[in-house]
């Protein structure tokens, strides 16, 4: 079951569903979603420094990828063909039963943006900054500027609290990120 903008506005009252620095009701929520705002932290790929990208090698992070700070009111320019990740300003603590799942905004994706390639989903217990996957798909460059409207989250109820949540798990590589982390993907067994 999929919480409406009621069962949302409950959940953040009550705690249930945290989310850092508080949103701002009017803009940010939705009929069954919060927007959620980009942030001012990237990471792009050296492209010219290394030749592959090498899944079983563990420390693949290693100048795979750089950091960008932007300062407020400044924009990113995410070129045709560009695949960087971002965070949004809001970190967000899910309890042991509800999914949180991220959504482009159909007014980006219009423009060729997504804000996802795979990792859609946080899982029950999740607490951390978002990390988005952001792709420009279209033809022309794109501005993107901290604070706007990036994406959406939804919250799906589970039919039990998890009994490994997310921050209860052995393999779990991005607990509290509070930056657009590298892939941890060689730490894979």
């Amino acid at each position: 079951m999929i919480l409406s903008d009621r069962d949302i506005t409950a959940s953040l009252k009550s705690g249930r569903i945290k989310i850092a620095p508080p949103i701002d009701k009017k803009t940010q929520l939705g009929s069954c979603s919060i927007d959620l705002r980009l942030g001012k932290q990237f990471r792009v790929f050296n492209h010219s420094k290394i030749a592959y990208i090498d899944t079983n090698n563990p420390r693949l992070t290693a100048g795979m990828m750089g950091e960008v700070k932007l300062k407020d009111n400044e924009p990113f320019i995410l070129q045709p063909g560009d695949f960087v990740l971002a965070t949004t300003m809001e970190t967000v603590t899910l309890p042991d039963d509800l999914v949180g799942r991220l959504e482009g905004r159909s007014s980006l994706g219009r423009l060729g943006i997504v804000v996802h390639s795979t990792a859609s989903i946080f899982d029950p217990g999740w607490s951390g900054m978002i990390v988005m996957e952001l792709g420009n798909m279209g033809r022309m460059p794109v501005a993107l500027y901290p604070g706007m409207r990036i994406c959406s989250m939804t919250f799906e109820e589970l039919s039990s609290p998890a009994q490994v949540p997310y921050t209860k798990k052995k393999t779990a590589k991005y607990i509290g990120q509070k930056a657009p982390l590298a892939s941890k993907i060689g730490d894979d067994k």
